[in-house]
This record gives structure tokens, sequence and C-alpha cells, in this order.
């Protein structure tokens, strides 16, 4: 995973490292060390916020007479403390369970999906996928797809239909059938449209009156790719479906993971998954200590 992740996290790492490596050659001060560490957290896209407290946090822990190596391995552990705060454990309990992906259009959701349900059903689980983006015809189909080349049942309804609906359907079928595990591909969601959120907390609604507990899991789906952009997203949705955690995708050598580390810090959201290419095996758990060893080795 490691390797994988260094290639992945690329173009972070480099901008990163290139800074890192000009204060270790240089004979700056602790000050002026840390400055340099805290401009390059921002140049990786870290929001400056977090960068600030990620810095303040080194200088407590550091010793006046601490030089540039010393300062780097703090901040390595500064970092995967703080990405460490929030449990990525999955929860789901059960069966029946529910998983929700939300997330807006182009950023994964359908796909991310597939790659769950390959891993649950390959764990031994009996899944089944509802098609609850009703609003694009391409989205159920590209679902139906994954759902015959994983030999996993999907739960469609007509095109322009509620989505409610279908996910009340899908949840009837998953009890009927005593299977195990229903997961549920919502329409991309514009993140300031209230009518559309509101309608995801009409899906809820259902999955919680219909099965008591859920949905046990709502994963919001960020597109690594857009920087601080994935920050503003997961502010607006967290404000109305209750995200449990992060499934991070298009996780190439154009993101910007830094991002990654403002996201867990402002909103206190795990960061439970990653997508790492397109095939259904290219999902990772996160692990906050192997994600930061791959961006500053």
């Amino acid at each position: 995973m490691l390797g994988t992740l260094r290639e992945k996290l690329g173009r972070t790492r480099q901008a990163l490292r290139q800074r890192l490596e000009e204060l270790l050659s240089s004979d700056k001060n602790q000050e002026q060390a840390l400055e340099d560490i805290e401009e390059a957290l921002i140049l990786a896209d870290v929001s400056l916020g977090t960068a600030a407290k990620i810095i303040d946090r080194v200088k407590k822990n550091s010793r006046k007479t601490d030089g540039s190596a010393a300062l780097e391995n703090l901040l390595k552990e500064e970092l995967v403390r703080l990405l460490s705060l929030h449990d990525p454990a999955l929860r789901l309990d059960g069966p029946p369970s529910v998983l929700l992906m939300v997330g807006v259009n182009g950023g994964g959701k359908t796909t991310s999906l597939a790659k769950l349900a390959f891993r649950f059903k390959s764990g031994g689980r009996r899944v089944m996928l509802a098609a609850a983006d009703t609003f694009r015809a391409a989205a159920q189909e590209q679902l139906g797809l994954w759902g015959q080349k994983l030999n996993v049942p999907v739960i469609r309804g007509q095109y322009g239909a509620d989505p409610a609906s279908v996910v009340f359907d899908a949840v009837q079928a998953l009890k009927a059938q005593r299977l195990d595990l229903l997961l549920v591909d919502t329409a991309g969601r514009i993140h300031t449209n209230t009518n559309l959120m509101n309608e995801l907390e009409k899906i809820r609604r259902i999955v919680a009156r219909e099965i008591p507990g859920a949905p046990q899991e709502i994963l919001l789906v960020l597109d690594a790719s857009i920087g601080q952009n994935a920050l503003v997203q997961a502010k607006e949705f967290l404000k109305f479906s209750g995200i449990s955690g992060i499934f991070l995708t298009k996780l190439d050598g154009t993101a910007r993971g830094g991002s990654v580390l403002s996201i867990v810090d402002e909103l206190g959201l795990p960061i439970k998954f990653m997508g790492t290419g397109e095939s259904e095996q290219d999902l990772e758990d996160f692990s906050a200590r192997q994600f930061v060893e791959a961006l500053m080795s």
C-alpha cells in the first residue's frame, strides 16, 4: 500500500519534500524553520488554520535546541496524531445494514460504491445495490453494469422517479431476501441546493423507519484532486446528512493531498477509504501512519 500511496501522492509529496529538503540543508534558526514548514504545508494544500494549528503543536513539543531534522520528525508525528483523532472503523451493525454514498456529480460515487460491494461480497456478505440517482439515466446504467460484473443484485427505478421510493423498494427487497447489506448510490447533489439536500434527508428518514438504527454509515465521496474545494463541499454536506466518514477518490498523481488534513481537523470526520484506481480492487482502508509516510517520504 505504501508504494501505491507514494505514487498517487506524487505531486503533493514533491511540493512538500522540496521545501523540507531546502530547510534541512539550511542553517536557519528554529523560528525561521517553523515558518518554512508552515509555508510548505500551505503549498501542499493544507488550509491556513490547520497549518497554524500543526505548527503550534510542533512548537510546543519542540526544544529550543532541536534542529531541522528533529522538527521534521515532530511534524510527522503531529500529522499522524491529527489524522488518527477519529476512528476510521466502519460501523455496520446488523444485518441488515445500510450504507449511503453522497457527494457531488463527478466525484466517483458509483465506482466507489462498486468497490465497496466487491470488498464486502469478497468478505462473505450478501450485498444489494440501490440505484437512487434517478436524475441521470447514465448513473443507473453504470450501477447496473457494475451489478452484472460483480454478480450483485441492483434495485432500480424509472428515470425521474422519486429517489426515496427506489430506496424504499430496495429496503423491502433487502429484508425479503434476507440479505446483509444495502449500498445506496444517491444523486450527485449540488451541495448548495437545499431541495436536493432535503431529498437526501427524506431517504435517511425512510431507511431509519424501515430498519431501526440505519443507515449505519453515510460516506461522503470527495475528489482528492480539487484540494480545498473538497473542504467546502464537506462543510455543506455536513449540515444536512449526518456524514460519518469520507471516501477519498481520484487519488492520483495530480492529487492535492494536504486537504485531507484540513478535512479531519476542521470537520472532525475520519477518512475511511481511499480509491486508488478504476478497478473494483483499487480500494484501500485509510491508515494515518501510511498516509503520512507516503506524503513525506
